[in-house]
């Protein structure tokens, strides 16, 4: 155990018991304790395997391959519809954790033999989503956007081709698309902060403006 999660335990007002109580599961099964975005993190051989994170309805255990086990007690949550790795079980009382307690240790050590085999989650390239037509049109007629585009992150560009692909309608699309190309000519990504991170990440409040 180490000291920064001590802190961090000690610190909040919601879920100290369970998350208290899922900290001493994983740590019976051998992973390393580290304090990774702000939140407790256990890795096996430097390797991510959990994080322990705390919301307003649910407190989590998440399993960074999570869509590698094979969950026959049908826990596992996948938090979006886009969410290709992580998965979650969601707890709201120390109870629902002591009773699955043994489960909850089967998953994280099944998930530490994956990461030991070298398993790898089989994850969509950009290449596999659809560029829009109205996306497509803009770069024919910007092809310094196209270039922008193109540099950045693939998981910027998934952002941005999922955000763009969503509305039904071609005018909401050209819109999304207007209103976001300042930002991808920049090289920033559609969650990214002035901070320099992704409003998604745990370290980041979300507070910061927008680039």
């Amino acid at each position: 155990m180490i000291k920064e999660v001590d802190d961090y335990l000690d610190g909040i007002n919601k879920w100290q018991s369970e998350l208290r109580e899922l900290r001493a599961i994983i740590l019976e099964c051998g992973l390393t304790e580290a304090f990774k975005w702000k939140h407790p993190c256990y890795t096996y051989k430097n390797k991510n395997i959990v994080l322990l994170h705390g919301f307003k309805e649910y407190c989590a255990i998440l399993f960074y391959k999570g869509a590698l086990l094979k969950d026959p007690n049908n826990l596992l949550i996948q938090q979006t519809q886009h969410t290709q790795s992580g998965r979650q079980i969601r707890f709201t009382h120390v109870g629902e954790i002591q009773t699955l307690r043994q489960t909850i240790k089967d998953y994280i050590l099944e998930a530490a033999q994956n990461e030991e085999s070298g398993k790898k989650v089989q994850v969509k390239k950009v290449t596999d989503y659809p560029v829009p037509k109205e996306l497509t049109q803009k770069f024919s007629e910007d092809p310094n956007l196209e270039t922008a585009f193109n540099s950045l992150t693939p998981g910027r560009q998934k952002g941005y081709l999922l955000h763009f692909s969503q509305p039904k309608q071609s005018n909401t699309r050209s819109n999304r698309i207007s209103k976001n190309t300042q930002r991808i000519l920049n090289g920033k990504g559609l969650n990214d902060c002035t901070c320099g991170l992704s409003k998604r990440m745990p370290n980041c409040d979300g507070s910061h403006k927008q680039l």
